[in-house]
């Protein structure tokens, strides 16, 4: 019997409806008619179809509007010494993003993006900020190692929030484009097991070194993801008892602000390998979701590339990133922009007088 929470989960996924096609379509013929050879601006035409398809109009608008948003939460496995860098770094981290002096927090200033942070599952308690959101479901995950890392109760009210805030956004601040970001030390070895859950890879080609692990401590993590994959034997059928036994607080809210995207219409850039790993849930959920869906960068964690696969979407940019915190997607904000615009200011064949 479902509980309230996994009842509203299902209404969301219910709510999304495929993008229109018969936009992208139009887009298409536009392009053709502009002022250039026939797909001489390759696959930035793609782009400026789907979110003509999105919008459901040509040419669709400029997001004008964007925000990244931020999810926050600790993970039990780190115990098991998966990573160099101590729990107490994703406190210490959302304290950076508040006064503004993150790397996503440079670059959305950059972009001109707003910051929402969203504290889902740290530790430790936090000081109230006007940027943090306070939505903590648990101090944590469970160690995955052991059991599953969230009760199917407690995943659904994660990816509740992160549904709901995409709504409120767009509602309230007239948000136009999301990017999903996240931070929690530790959350890539959880992100591997999502992964390889929801595309049957072995941990050996989707396990990455995250922080920069070395040798001894990869090989360590390894035998943690297969570990943990081969406890909980999880079925992709069932995205949320996946995401209870294996994600992150940060993966289950990221997959809702995805689905929540999807129902108001909204075009979500994703970032590195947690947020792709969010989005292979979120697919599982509705596969109407991927319409909504722009790969923003190519992350150099082998999960992330794994996932981009497995959801047939290919990156905007590749520049050897692996920082996370939406700082990827951010930096490809302004090919978004600039696939919208074409089509509704670049001249056409036929207005410059050419046959």
């Amino acid at each position: 019997m479902n509980t309230d929470s996994e009842q509203r989960v299902l209404e969301l996924v219910a709510s999304i409806e495929a993008a229109d096609m018969a936009a992208g379509q139009l887009a298409a013929a536009q392009h053709a008619a502009l002022a250039k050879p026939a797909g001489s601006l390759g696959r930035v035409e793609e782009l400026g179809a789907q979110l003509a398809a999105i919008a459901r109009v040509c040419p669709p608008p400029v997001p004008q509007r964007p925000a990244v948003v931020i999810f926050a939460g600790d993970h039990g496995v780190l115990a098991q010494g998966i990573s160099p860098w101590p729990q107490e770094v994703t406190a210490m981290m959302i304290g950076a993003f508040c006064a503004g002096r993150a790397a996503a927090n440079v670059i959305a200033e950059v972009v001109g993006a707003q910051v929402v942070v969203v504290d889902v599952g740290v530790a430790s308690e936090l000081p109230e900020h006007p940027v943090l959101r306070s939505a903590k479901v648990r101090s944590g995950t469970a160690d995955i190692s052991q059991g599953p890392a969230l009760t199917r109760e407690e995943a659904a009210r994660a990816l509740l929030i992160g549904a709901e805030l995409a709504a409120e956004l767009q509602r309230r601040d007239g948000v136009d484009l999301l990017v999903g970001g996240e931070m929690g030390i530790g959350n890539t070895t959880s992100a591997a097991c999502l992964i390889a859950a929801f595309t049957a890879r072995p941990a050996q080609e989707i396990t990455g070194r995250g922080t920069g692990i070395d040798d001894d401590t990869f090989q360590h993590k390894l035998g943690i993801v297969e570990t943990a994959l081969a406890r909980h034997d999880p079925n992709p059928r069932d995205p949320l008892g996946v995401l209870a036994a294996l994600g992150g607080l940060e993966h289950a809210a990221l997959c809702g602000l995805i689905l929540g995207a999807a129902a108001a219409r909204v075009p979500l850039v994703l970032d590195g390998v947690s947020v792709n790993a969010a989005a292979l849930a979120a697919v599982a959920f509705s596969p109407r979701a991927r319409d909504y869906l722009i790969a923003g960068h190519r992350s150099v964690e082998p999960g992330a590339s794994a996932a981009l696969a497995a959801l047939r979407l290919e990156p905007l940019i590749d520049l050897e990133l692996r920082l996370g915190e939406g700082t990827g997607a951010l930096l490809a904000l302004p090919t978004v922009r600039a696939a919208a615009a074409l089509l509704g200011k670049m001249s056409t064949l036929a207005e410059l007088g050419a046959t």
